[in-house]
């Protein structure tokens, strides 16, 4: 049963919870670097970067509307739940206007998208139907990926490649192997916002049937996957400086490090909702702060 909206909580607040505010960063971090990575090899172009944030962020809104709405409808968000509150379980928002959300999300992302199509061709509008697609079924369909183990994949694929690349390519037109291994950079930091994410709702997750990868290796090997995450994404920028294959200023991530290493430490030790709470909003932060020092490395 749906709880009676708080007389507390306005429409508008209601609405800014739906969209997940702190989790926007994995939306913005990823065209960032992309984008830095255009102005590095003199390929910058301010309207088609303007466009792919636009896109990115609608996107990232439209998953997170798709989240709380299939989640609700699963049962697997209930009373139960350690996260902040969903709006459509909660009852801040009735079912029927957040589906109406998540397809006003995706149908303004389309007028960005077909101005980012006019510039880039075929392989945009091929990426913006994956991507489309993608949207809905993490937490939808048939197979939500979500609930298969596959969630952990989707993020680093379509938050990591997808959005460096994608970026890039509506500047430069073309790709190359410093944007790959930047998007994956990518894919890997914004994996683990998930992964913290996934480790807090283990319990209500295994309960409900949802088998999120935490819930099929374990909350050890959550861990462990963050920690790993994490320290690929350290180590990848110092090989790039040791291996001759750019400059030193691409290690400025490495300031960041304090931050990385305490989360670590608090992801590894957390036993309960609010400390992993903490953990997920300061891992977005990470992403973020991660992402403005490459790209001005990237620049430099």
């Amino acid at each position: 049963m749906i709880e009676k909206h708080s007389e507390n909580t306005s429409i508008t607040a209601a609405w800014m919870l739906a969209t997940r505010p702190r989790t926007l960063p994995a939306a913005v971090a990823p065209v960032l670097v992309g984008t830095a990575l255009a102005i590095a090899d003199k390929q910058f172009a301010l309207l088609p970067a303007a466009a792919a944030m636009t896109v990115a962020l609608l996107l990232q809104i439209g998953v997170n509307l798709a989240n709380d709405y299939f989640d609700y409808v699963k049962g697997i968000d209930t009373q139960d739940r350690l996260g902040p509150p969903r709006v459509t379980q909660s009852g801040l928002i009735p079912p029927g206007q957040v589906k109406t959300g998540i397809v006003v999300a995706i149908v303004l992302s389309t007028i960005p998208g077909l101005y980012l199509a006019s510039v880039g061709g075929w392989p945009v509008i091929l990426i913006g139907l994956f991507c489309f697609a993608a949207a809905l079924a993490y937490s939808g369909g048939p197979f939500p990926l979500a609930s298969h183990g596959l969630g952990d994949l989707f993020v680093f694929i379509f938050f990591g490649l997808v959005a460096v690349c994608g970026t890039y390519y509506v500047q430069a037109l073309q790709l190359t192997p410093m944007v790959w291994l930047m998007g994956a950079i990518q894919g890997l930091l914004i994996t683990a916002i998930l992964v913290v994410n996934n480790i807090r709702d283990i319990q209500t997750d295994r309960h409900s049937g949802k088998r999120t990868l935490a819930v099929i290796i374990g909350e050890r090997g959550a861990r462990i996957e963050y920690l790993l995450l994490l320290a690929t994404a350290y180590a990848i920028p110092f090989i790039l400086w040791l291996g001759g294959f750019s400059s030193s200023r691409v290690i400025l991530p490495v300031f960041s490090l304090p931050l990385a290493i305490y989360l670590t430490r608090l992801v590894w030790k957390s036993a309960g909702g609010p400390q992993f709470n903490e953990a997920l909003a300061s891992t977005a932060k990470l992403v973020l702060v991660y992402s403005l020092l490459l790209s001005i490395g990237l620049i430099l």
